[in-house]
């Protein structure tokens, strides 16, 4: 077998379909396998994809194990020399899976992906560098991120990530939605790191595969990603990228940051950032005031969205004895 498609499950049947019709293209001419992994959606998934895609390998888990561990089980289960780790809200565009693969099966890189776009088929970030201490997790903060954004561009800090691109560019990290690994460099990184439910697993993860290789994004190869739909479906949440830091999503995408930052970067960094996000609750109550004011409306219009904030702040610190310890714990909370 040379490749093993792997795409996790969860009450996402009619995403699945929809992706997996761009995947049996009928242009196939490498031997490949499609494995879904259902994380106990409880529904009528598995009817409705095997009965539309009989060839497709599905295995049933018994809870909601999240991206990490349903995605290592389905690489456990694979026969492929290559793995792609695939979101089921992708669609392939152009055979895009099947040419990627030909590419890097002849390259030196160990793991790669493609250039991702939105449904309008404007990029989205599709590679990504790491920045100490993971310091771009600070830009979605609210008015303190846009003042570090701010300063990081009057000093000209280079981009944490590739905006856009057309062709072959080297990277730290690539998007979890488009993921293609050789099994040798797995055997020697090692399975994602099974502490983590979603959001940042695959940050972590290259950070280990960059030690065994360099890894790269094929621009010139497109898929379509409706990124968050998945996870807005399944979750009831709302938003794109990771710049919802209020409801349940966000204390998912906040708390799976901090965990990221405490394994790759350490426990200093980890109290840092945790410091900046303490201090933004009192700046976006007052700023925002402030703000409001200033453009006639209500001053108090934002406070919902700050308590929801400081709330999941403060469900991070309840988790840091934990996270510094760094011990083996599923940060779960969706």
């Amino acid at each position: 077998m040379a490749l093993s498609i792997i795409i996790v499950n969860y009450k996402t049947p009619g995403l699945l379909v929809d992706c997996l019709r761009t995947v049996f293209t009928g242009r196939e001419t490498i031997t490949q396998e499609v494995i879904v992994v259902d994380n106990a959606s409880g529904d009528n998934s598995r009817e409705i994809v095997t009965t539309a895609f009989p060839q497709v390998k599905w295995i049933p888990l018994s809870y909601n194990a999240g991206f990490a561990r349903a995605n290592n089980e389905g690489i456990r289960q694979s026969s492929g020399d290559v793995v792609l780790l695939l979101n089921s809200d992708t669609l392939n565009e152009d055979n895009a899976i099947e040419n990627c693969y030909r590419k890097f099966i002849a390259s030196p890189y160990v793991a790669c992906g493609v250039q991702l776009l939105n449904a309008d088929r404007t990029p989205q970030i599709s590679g990504n560098f790491f920045m100490k201490g993971g310091l771009n997790y600070l830009l979605p903060l609210p008015y303190l991120g846009n003042f570090i954004k701010w300063l990081g561009n009057q000093v000209k800090v280079e981009k944490p990530n590739v905006p856009d691109s057309d062709a072959l560019v080297e990277v730290d990290w690539i998007n979890g939605a488009f993921l293609m690994v050789k099994k040798t460099a797995i055997e020697k990184a090692g399975l994602l790191d099974e502490d983590f439910f979603l959001y940042a697993e695959e940050a972590e993860w290259c950070s280990r595969l960059r030690k065994t290789g360099q890894l790269s994004i094929y621009g010139q190869y497109k898929v379509i990603h409706l990124q968050g739909e998945s996870a807005n479906e399944a979750f009831g949440s709302s938003g794109k990228g990771y710049y919802n830091l209020y409801d349940r999503k966000g204390l998912q995408i906040m708390l799976s940051n901090f965990v990221r930052i405490r394994k790759q970067f350490g426990a200093a960094w980890y109290l840092v950032q945790l410091a900046f996000y303490t201090f933004t609750i009192p700046v976006f109550y007052i700023a925002g005031f402030i703000e409001n004011i200033f453009r006639l409306r209500n001053p108090f219009a934002h406070f919902g969205m700050a308590t929801r904030f400081a709330a999941n702040v403060g469900r991070i610190w309840r988790f840091t004895p934990t996270i510094l310890a760094n011990k083996p714990y599923f940060y779960k909370v969706l």
